[in-house]
């Protein structure tokens, strides 16, 4: 009998991940023939948000969850665009910044608290060796913090480590067996062998 693997969170922030700070041609794509057209609804930094990224995102087998200060402005204005359905939101509580040690993240310790004991991923740009080491020291289970390049946003080598991760730390997960973008085609096994 096969026991049920507990599903992974992975906490998505916008800014930097996903809406690339660096030289937007990478990024802005024609629409394709008979896609829904978005306005940029005042800001133009939509337009360098990846379509192929969600489909990506989801075959990665985790809860998502948004983890950035856009909160519930991120289903209405990013999810659509790349093809998300509405993800819960972390609640940001008023923070001191006096909590924790010195170089520790905001977000961190509302992240930990938010996966309880479920393993997770949060992927931003401003983790730091002191979000490592607090969340090692403070979360019982495996966890990844994925820093990305803001300048590139998620790229295939940011997906292969994740499903990399998600393989080792949570077998019998079934995670893509390839990552990079291939006309959104992605295999599937499962982490145990």
């Amino acid at each position: 009998m096969t026991r049920s693997v507990e599903r992974p969170v992975l906490f998505l922030d916008v800014d930097g991940p996903l809406i690339p700070f660096g030289p937007s041609s990478r990024r802005l794509q024609p629409r394709a023939a008979g896609s829904a057209a978005f306005s940029d609804e005042g800001n133009p930094l939509l337009g360098r948000l990846d379509q192929a990224v969600g489909l990506r995102l989801m075959a990665l087998g985790c809860e998502l969850v948004w983890a950035s200060t856009w909160m519930n402005d991120a289903n209405e204005s990013v999810a659509p665009r790349i093809g998300l359905p509405r993800l819960p939101v972390v609640e940001w509580r008023e923070a001191s910044t006096h909590e924790g040690p010195r170089g520790l993240h905001w977000k961190t310790r509302h992240l930990v608290e938010w996966a309880g004991h479920r393993p997770f991923i949060w992927v931003d740009d401003e983790i730091g060796a002191m979000d490592r080491l607090w969340v090692a020291a403070q979360h019982q289970g495996p966890s990844l913090l994925h820093r990305v390049d803001p300048a590139q946003g998620l790229t295939d080598g940011d997906f292969s480590v994740l499903a990399d991760w998600l393989r080792t730390a949570v077998p019998g997960l079934a995670v893509p067996t390839r990552v990079e973008g291939d006309s959104g085609r992605l295999g599937r096994r499962s982490g145990g062998r």
